[in-house]
C-alpha cells in the first residue's frame, strides 16, 4: 500500500486530516508529533513540522527514515511575490529555492548552496500536474505553477518582494518548502509544495492572516484529500 507523508503548516490543517483517518497511531520523534493511519485506502502520516527550515528538514527526514513514505505533500500559506497573485490564489511548486542562502561575498550567486551540485530542487512533475488540475477543478481562485522561495524570514517589505520576484524568480515566499524539497531531493523522494496566498508579503499580513487561516486549512485539506484519492 502506498505511504504518503503530509506536512501541514497549521494546527487547523492537521486536525482536519486526523479527523478523516482510520486506524490511527500517534508517535512523537524529535519533539514532533506524527499521526499515521489510513485515508482513502492509502497509508498516510500527518504532521505539523513547526516554523522554519530546520524544523521542516528534521520533520521530512523522519517521514522518510522512520515512516518510509514514498512521497511528501507540503501544504500551507505563503506570501505572494508575483504581482498576478491575489489573496486566496494557489501556487503549486515547480521547484523550490532558499532565498536567504547568501554567499555572494565569496563569489557565489545568491541562493546557491556552496559546493553542492544543486541549489534549486524540482518537484515531482506528476504530482505538480495532478495538484494543478485538482486545484483548477475544486476552486474558483487562480492556480499557478511557480517557484517557491523559502527563508527563515517573514517577508513584509514591498522592495524585498520585488527583489525576490525579479532576481530569484519567486512566485511566492514562505519559511519551510525549500528545506522539505532539499531533503526529499537528497533522498530521491517525490514531493510537491502547495501554498495558498494569505497576503502579498508587503506588510498587510496582520490584516489578512487571521481571517484567512480557516479558509486556507479547509482548502488545503480538500486539495490533499483529492490528490490522495487520485494517487491511489
Amino acid at each position: 500500500m502506498r505511504k504518503i507523508g503530509i506536512i501541514g503548516a497549521m494546527v487547523e490543517e492537521v486536525q482536519l486530516f486526523e479527523g478523516h483517518m482510520t486506524d490511527t497511531q500517534a508517535i512523537t520523534k524529535a519533539g514532533i508529533s506524527f499521526m499515521s493511519g489510513q485515508m482513502h485506502e492509502s497509508q498516510v502520516v500527518v504532521t505539523k513540522c513547526g516554523v522554519g527550515k530546520v524544523n521542516a528538514a528534521v520533520c521530512t527526514q523522519i517521514l522518510i527514515d522512520h515512516f518510509q513514505v514514498e512521497a511528501v505533500l507540503f501544504t500551507g500559506v505563503a506570501g505572494a511575490l508575483d504581482p498576478r497573485l491575489d489573496i486566496g490564489d494557489l501556487v503549486i511548486s515547480i521547484d523550490c529555492m532558499q532565498h536567504d542562502m547568501d554567499v555572494t561575498a565569496l563569489g557565489f550567486e545568491r541562493g546557491v548552496i556552496p559546493y553542492q551540485d544543486r541549489s534549486i530542487f524540482e518537484a515531482d512533475r506528476e504530482l505538480v500536474e495532478l495538484a494543478y488540475g485538482i486545484g483548477e477543478k475544486l476552486f474558483e481562485s487562480n492556480v499557478y505553477r511557480g517557484r517557491v522561495l523559502s527563508g527563515d524570514q517573514f517577508i513584509a517589505d514591498r522592495t524585498k518582494v520585488k527583489e525576490l520576484h525579479e532576481e530569484l524568480g519567486g512566485t511566492c515566499t514562505e519559511m519551510e518548502g525549500a528545506a522539505v524539497a532539499q531533503v526529499c531531493s537528497m533522498n530521491d523522494t517525490r514531493f510537491v509544495v502547495i501554498r495558498s496566498m494569505s497576503d502579498r508579503a508587503d506588510g498587510t499580513a496582520h490584516m489578512n492572516f487571521a481571517e484567512f487561516t480557516q479558509l486556507a486549512a479547509n482548502r488545503s485539506f480538500q486539495m490533499v484529500e483529492a490528490i490522495i484519492q487520485e494517487m491511489r
